[in-house]
């Protein structure tokens, strides 16, 4: 937990800009920030994540309100807007920056990550067995400035975002319409 009441989740789904763009308009998601978890360089950059040998996926940091929207709920979410069947490769996006992978915080989340993922395999969701990492929360930096809130700042000029983001955001509202800010 962080202070006011708030939670944080660490997601990789891909590119972050997609999942940044998905998860930013959920009722209880006060912010998302892009950044880097999970490899060993520290405080790595674009360049270097990019040059697949820092161990770090894109991930996003979720601070929600759990008194709205729950970690099941933001996990529920996950699973349905980015292939978690495929390793280290969302579409077109190929290498370890782009596995699908949850980075827990505590033994609870961890617990409830299992859970959620055995239930989400189990489903007719994808007809792949998920491949989605589950891996301690042990490192998190913040990506580049030019990478935060991507999708809202640049949107459908470019043309990634039309092809890839804008999908992704389509089916958020096609299944999650409920869970939308006004």
């Amino acid at each position: 937990m962080s202070n006011n009441n708030h939670a944080q989740a660490t997601l990789a789904g891909g590119c972050f800009w997609c999942t940044e763009a998905v998860f930013q308009d959920l009722k209880g998601v006060t912010h998302v920030e892009s950044g880097y978890s999970g490899g060993h360089v520290v405080n790595p950059s674009y360049e270097q994540i990019c040059q697949k040998t820092t161990g770090h996926a894109e991930v996003i940091r979720i601070s929600y309100d759990p008194a709205i929207i729950s970690f099941e709920d933001l996990l529920d979410v996950f699973w349905a807007t980015h292939n978690p069947t495929t390793p280290n490769q969302q579409g077109n996006d190929k290498g370890p920056q782009y596995r699908s992978a949850i980075f827990y915080a505590s033994e609870s989340e961890k617990e409830i990550a299992e859970k959620s993922m055995q239930a989400a395999d189990a489903s007719d969701l994808w007809p792949n067995a998920i491949v989605t990492e589950i891996s301690p929360l042990i490192n998190y930096y913040p990506a580049e400035p030019g990478h935060q809130n991507y999708f809202k700042r640049i949107g459908n000029q470019n043309p990634y975002c039309t092809y890839v983001i804008n999908p992704k955001v389509e089916k958020l509202k096609a299944k999650f319409g409920e869970k939308l800010k006004d």
